[in-house]
């Protein structure tokens, strides 16, 4: 597990071969607060703040070449629509086993689990965490699953972590200077 700023030679060399990134939501993509609003007619409304920068940092991996997906536990509205503006390839909502969907998505995705970078949070997150070739925790992470990762982002969850591991992935891939190049013309 790596947190300095200098990242592991093994951290390295695992996110150089990265081709697709996975992440969980409630936790990764959210800080894990649920907002349910009560309506007149007694349903309620459910809300989520995603980070803008996280946003940003999963559209940079894909102009890099680089696949995104999620596997989530809970349904949502508004987890759908996020991914539909983040153009994520795979998206997979309300699965209660989340290592059944994962192999199926090796298959679908015709990538090495060596090849895969999966962010997590919580304990349903560590089967894929133990068979990734990039296991990567965010900073409020269970101890357990931070023990799994072979990297712990500094920032938390749905608070620019997931734009710290695209950053990561892409500067051990040389491709970060590009993006920035392009990003300042």
């Amino acid at each position: 597990m790596a947190r300095s700023s200098r990242i592991a030679a093994s951290v390295a060399a695992r996110a150089r071969k990265v081709r697709l990134l996975l992440v969980d939501v409630d936790g990764v993509l959210t800080d894990g607060r649920i907002y349910l609003l009560s309506r007149p007619d007694g349903t309620a409304l459910e809300m989520k703040a995603f980070s803008a920068y996280d946003g940003a940092g999963l559209k940079l991996a894909r102009v890099a070449g680089l696949r995104t997906g999620l596997i989530t536990g809970r349904e949502s509205a508004a987890t759908s629509r996020r991914a539909r503006e983040l153009d994520m390839e795979f998206v997979y909502q309300g699965i209660a086993d989340k290592i059944v969907t994962f192999r199926k998505l090796v298959q679908r995705a015709g990538v090495e689990v060596s090849e895969i970078a999966y962010v997590g949070d919580d304990l349903p997150d560590l089967p894929i965490l133990e068979r990734v070739g990039l296991a990567i925790a965010v900073a409020n992470a269970v101890p357990e699953v931070k023990r799994q990762a072979h990297y712990v982002t500094r920032a938390t969850g749905g608070n620019g972590a997931v734009r710290e591991v695209v950053e990561l992935i892409l500067k051990a891939q040389g491709k970060w200077a590009n993006l920035l190049s392009k990003a300042r013309a």
